[in-house]
C-alpha cells in the first residue's frame, strides 16, 4: 500500500504518530512512550514501518493495539458531558467569570481572579506531574455546590488539594482557622478535610487533604496539624516523587472512576 500520511498528535501530554491511508482512515499508530506500533492491519506491516521509518527511536513492539483494559473501556463509554478530565484548572471560575463578570470600572480587582491565578498555577504544577504516573482532575464538582480545586491520584496515593491565594500575605494557621492577611480568618482546613472525606466515600479509597499556599510572603503554623499537609507551590514537585501506595492499574481505575461526574453526584 502506498500514500500512506504519517500525522503526529498530543494526547495527555505524549505523543503519538497516527498513519494514516489515502482514505484518511487510521491504519496504524506508534506510541513513542511505550515503543510500539500498532497495527490495525497485518498486511499493512511493511508499509507502515517504512512511512514511520524517519520518526522511530530505538528498538519497538510491533503488532495488533492491546485488549483494553475496564479502566481504559470505562472511559471510551463516558459521555463527553459527564467526562471531568478535560476541565481546566480553575474550570469552575472560568464558566463563573464568564457569566457574570464584574463591572471593569472597580477599582478592587475581582478576588474571583486572583483565585483563579492561584489555581492556575497548582494546577499547571499537578499537570507537569502526568509523566510520572500520575493524574490530576480539576473543579471536581460536589453536591451543593462545592467543588475539590485538584483531585490528584497516583504511586503515591489520592490527595484532594485546594489552592488558596497568599501573595506575598502573611499567613497564619490555627488548626481549623487560616488567617491571609488583614481579613477574618476561615475554618478552610475543615472544608478541605471534609473534601477529601467525601471524596474517600465516592472513590471507596484514602483521600488525603492537601492546602497548597500559592506565593505566601511569612507562614506562620500555631498548633500542631491534624494529619493535613500545607504545602507551598514551590513544594508540588515533591509529590510526584512519592510511591509505593498504588499500582499503575490502581491508578488507571480509580482515574476513570474519578473522572466520571456521576461518581460525585450522591456525596
Amino acid at each position: 500500500m502506498s500514500g500512506l500520511r504519517v500525522i503526529p498528535t498530543w494526547r495527555h501530554g505524549q505523543e503519538r504518530l497516527y498513519v494514516c491511508g489515502t482514505d484518511g482512515r487510521n491504519v496504524a499508530w506508534y506510541d513513542r512512550e511505550a515503543g510500539r506500533v500498532n497495527l490495525l492491519g497485518e498486511d499493512l506491516r511493511q508499509d507502515v514501518l517504512d512511512a514511520l521509518g524517519p520518526f522511530l527511536t530505538g528498538p519497538v513492539t510491533v503488532g495488533p493495539p492491546p485488549v483494553p483494559t475496564p479502566a481504559e473501556l470505562a472511559r471510551l463509554t463516558l459521555h463527553p458531558d459527564d467526562d471531568l478530565a478535560p476541565n481546566r484548572p480553575g474550570e469552575a471560575l472560568l464558566i463563573a467569570l464568564d457569566r457574570t463578570p464584574k463591572p471593569t470600572h472597580r477599582l478592587r480587582t475581582d478576588p474571583r481572579r486572583r483565585a483563579l491565578a492561584a489555581e492556575q498555577k497548582t494546577g499547571e504544577a499537578l499537570d507537569l506531574m502526568e509523566g510520572a504516573g500520575w493524574h490530576t482532575l480539576h473543579s471536581v464538582p460536589l453536591p451543593g455546590g462545592d467543588r475539590i480545586h485538584h483531585l490528584v491520584i497516583g504511586p503515591g496515593g489520592l490527595f484532594a488539594v485546594c489552592s488558596l491565594d497568599a501573595r506575598r500575605q502573611r499567613i497564619l494557621v490555627a488548626d481549623p482557622m487560616v488567617t491571609v492577611g488583614r481579613h477574618e480568618p476561615l475554618p478552610l482546613l475543615r472544608r478541605v478535610r471534609a473534601d477529601a472525606g467525601r471524596a474517600s466515600y465516592a472513590l471507596t479509597a484514602e483521600v488525603q487533604p492537601v492546602l497548597v499556599l500559592v506565593e505566601p510572603g511569612h507562614v506562620e503554623i500555631t498548633t500542631p496539624l491534624r494529619e493535613i499537609p500545607i504545602l507551598k507551590d514551590t513544594d508540588l514537585p515533591g509529590l510526584a516523587r512519592l510511591g509505593g501506595m498504588l499500582k499503575p492499574a490502581d491508578v488507571e481505575a480509580l482515574h476513570a472512576m474519578a473522572r466520571d461526574r456521576h461518581t460525585w453526584s450522591s456525596v
